[in-house]
């Protein structure tokens, strides 16, 4: 397969952006939480280069709902292209239908805590050194630029009576802390963002440079996400973010959360209500 220059230099920026992080990774135990989508293919087709070059292991998991999108077909195509790339996608199928989400007044968020739920799961059966534990999550620069956007809109503008004040903060606490790239918890393990500084049009050129396949069944709930509506409008805008930008307004204009307020959190109630 012919690569095309600009993959391998946007490799190439990545690595040494990320050098110091994946240089520690030979000695962890590194689980890739992957979804199928275009964000987290791009980073396991990064992640899986990179430990090539550095000498590192990493296993991917999947939890795979809602069930709707993971069709026995989907699974065993996505799974098959990334088998031969060298890595095997651990598939989590939950044990429930979508009717556990199709009856909640807020599928998302009802899909958010299942997923959870899967990964105390996972994590309870294979974690016996939480300090070598990292978990590689794959959101992008997009997701907290709509976050930003997300929390003026709904939580500082908005005089809707809808929310209380708890219900604003848990959510801003919840999406705040996917602005750090990298969180040492203070109970040794680590959480891990290595698309946080992308822009969906380079996660896009990675997808289709490589022939990545990603899940091809849309959500039926996709448009109750303000990030989906969000995401939208800036494809239509062709607009582009820089990282450090987005940060230096959400620290001085949102008042984000110091990194030190999520490492300090006991690992049960981090994975269980803010990761």
């Amino acid at each position: 397969m012919k690569i095309h220059l600009n993959y391998d230099l946007s490799y190439f920026k990545w690595k040494e952006n990320y050098r110091s992080i994946l240089e520690s990774l030979p000695d962890k135990n590194n689980y890739m939480l992957f979804s199928g989508g275009k964000d987290s293919s791009a980073a396991m087709d990064f992640l899986l280069r990179a430990a090539k070059d550095f000498g590192f292991d990493f296993e991917a998991h999947a939890a795979a709902f809602p069930v709707h999108r993971y069709s026995d077909e989907e699974k065993e195509r996505i799974g098959s292209y990334w088998s031969k790339q060298g890595v095997n996608i651990i598939w989590h199928d939950p044990d429930v239908t979508d009717d556990y989400i199709n009856n909640s007044t807020s599928p998302c968020l009802a899909c958010q805590e299942l997923r959870k739920k899967i990964l105390k799961k996972i994590l309870t059966g294979l974690i016996t050194d939480w300090n070598k534990l990292v978990l590689i999550v794959s959101y992008s620069l997009w997701d907290i630029v709509s976050y930003c956007v997300e929390h003026l809109l709904s939580e500082i503008f908005s005089d809707s009576d809808n929310k209380t004040d708890a219900e604003r903060n848990y959510r801003f606490k919840e999406t705040a802390q996917r602005f750090y790239p990298l969180l040492k918890m203070k109970e040794g393990y680590t959480i891990f963002r290595p698309l946080i500084k992308s822009n969906n049009d380079d996660i896009l050129k990675i997808i289709s440079q490589k022939e990545i396949p990603t899940l091809s069944i849309p959500c039926k709930f996709k448009d109750l996400r303000p990030k989906n509506i969000l995401e939208n409008y800036y494809e239509r805008m062709g607009l582009r973010f820089d990282y450090n930008q987005v940060f230096d307004f959400a620290k001085k204009s949102l008042d984000l959360p110091d990194m030190s307020s999520y490492t300090s959190i006991k690992k049960e109630e981090y994975l269980r209500r803010v990761f």
